[in-house]
């Protein structure tokens, strides 16, 4: 019986080194550096239970062997996330849990342009890979603010669109709340359309608040704003863009937004301007100025009569003569 109770002693030992070779060498396993040679970005997708998640790390080596990954996953009772991973080389197991647990997903910079139409931003979201999901209800014209968004892989197009619109009336009522007083303006929505119009007219950031100014005079004489992009967006259905250059023709063609037909604002934004333009509108130049036009250099030369501004058209014509010639 002595030496059964050694031998029993003996093996109880030899079980428990074991146990405990197999926990410290699974902890190593689970917690150091991992086989992955290089970085690389692997997809999670919805719905992936534990055992589908750790066989592909263990298929992309990101991962040592999958039984490991699970095991200490289930051991430290995390939930893991769903989306688009980049694992970085030697990743150890235990990180990588935390990594897909914590959802630390790879994050895409989509930028939105200023001036855009509706239908340009709903192109540029359908090209965006990344995405998932339709945009089900069509905006307004000029209601998305253009900005850089960061996004997820799989965020919904539709869900992107509803933040971008959300974005667009706060950012329009907080400066609305500071406009500048006796503004020919009556509502925030009046005010997007003439940003609108700011947007398409120049590109140039220090110079939207002078060409602000003169449409803001213009309505207050009850002139006609006399803008090339209104018929442009007009004569485009919407799509801002015309393919030809405008003729007599189009500027004497009725339509909502023609404004050198129309004696106020267009029907309806024309683009969808950026925070710079909705600014610009809001607390425009103080200036005498009534006219404007290319100057050649990218920006344009602002006048204040007729006759001033008539020369101011003919050194453009002359520079496009010249272009045309070179």
């Amino acid at each position: 019986m002595r030496v059964v109770g050694k031998l029993l002693a003996v093996l109880a030992i030899v079980i428990i080194a074991a146990g405990t070779w197999v926990a410290l060498e699974g902890h190593r396993r689970f917690t150091g550096p991992g086989p992955l040679a290089e970085a690389i970005t692997i997809v999670v997708p919805k719905g992936a239970g534990l055992e589908a998640i750790a066989r592909k790390l263990e298929a992309y080596r990101v991962v040592p062997d999958r039984f490991t990954f699970m095991l200490g996953t289930r051991l430290r009772q995390v939930t893991l996330k769903a989306g688009e991973y980049e694992f970085p080389a030697r990743i150890s197991a235990e990180e990588a849990m935390r990594m897909i647990a914590d959802g630390r997903t790879v994050k895409h910079k989509l930028t939105i342009a200023e001036g855009l139409t509706v239908r340009q931003v709903l192109a540029e979201l359908d090209e965006a890979a990344f995405l998932a999901g339709k945009v089900s209800t069509i905006p307004a014209e000029g209601w998305l603010l253009p900005e850089t968004w960061v996004l997820s892989r799989d965020d919904d197009r539709g869900e992107l669109v509803a933040r971008m619109e959300k974005s667009m009336r706060q950012t329009l009522d907080e400066l609305w709340s500071k406009r500048a007083a006796g503004l020919p303006l009556k509502s925030p929505e009046e005010a997007l359309i003439l940003a609108s119009v700011v947007e398409r007219e120049t590109g140039l950031k220090a110079e939207r608040p002078m060409v602000a100014g003169v449409f803001i005079n213009r309505l207050r004489l009850g002139m006609r704003l006399q803008s090339d992009p209104t018929v442009i967006y007009g004569l485009s259905n919407g799509l801002g863009v015309l393919e030809r250059p405008l003729t007599r023709a189009d500027l004497d063609r009725a339509h909502a937004w023609n404004t050198y037909v129309i004696d106020r604002l267009p029907k309806t934004a024309i683009a969808n301007p950026g925070r710079a333009s909705l600014e610009a509108v809001l607390n425009p130049a103080k200036t005498d100025a009534l006219y404007f036009v290319a100057d050649g250099s990218g920006g344009h030369a602002f006048a204040k009569s007729l006759d001033e501004h008539n020369k101011n058209v003919g050194v453009w014509r002359k520079v496009e003569k010249d272009k045309k010639a070179k």
